[in-house]
């Protein structure tokens, strides 16, 4: 398994296709997918919606995405860092940056690489280099 993250908009999705050649179909949009067919991906763009989605549904999010990973680990995951600026007033938005933050942590030490990607430029935190 694969992480890849960053802030929003920092060109996380197009470094990974640079990467491999895939297109923005071979993923799956974390926010819109249906929970069926997650099952089948070869990644999943926008983690962090998926994990939202988990939660508003009163579903164990880290569970869920183990559940994934046992069957797709070769996959990779794409997720907006999220736990910066203001705290949330709501608290389900702290619970879902927690979750997020927590999660992504688990992922990290998991996975065979880490890429942060800072203004389109990708940075291997752990792992092989690019």
């Amino acid at each position: 398994m694969r992480l890849i993250i960053g802030g929003a908009h920092q060109g996380k999705l197009q470094a990974l296709l640079a990467q491999t050649g895939w297109k923005s179909e071979d993923l799956l949009d974390g926010e819109t997918c249906s929970l069926s067919e997650i099952s089948r991906a070869k990644g999943i763009n926008r983690l962090h919606r998926l994990i939202f989605r988990l939660l508003r549904e009163d579903r164990d999010a880290a569970a869920w995405i183990e559940d994934f990973l046992k069957e797709n680990p070769d996959a990779v995951l794409i997720c907006d860092e999220i736990g910066c600026g203001i705290v949330p007033v709501e608290p389900i938005e702290r619970e879902y940056r927690e979750a997020v933050g927590r999660i992504c942590c688990c992922l990290a030490a998991k996975a065979s690489q880490v890429q942060r990607v800072f203004c389109g430029i990708p940075t291997v935190i752990k792992g092989d280099r690019l």
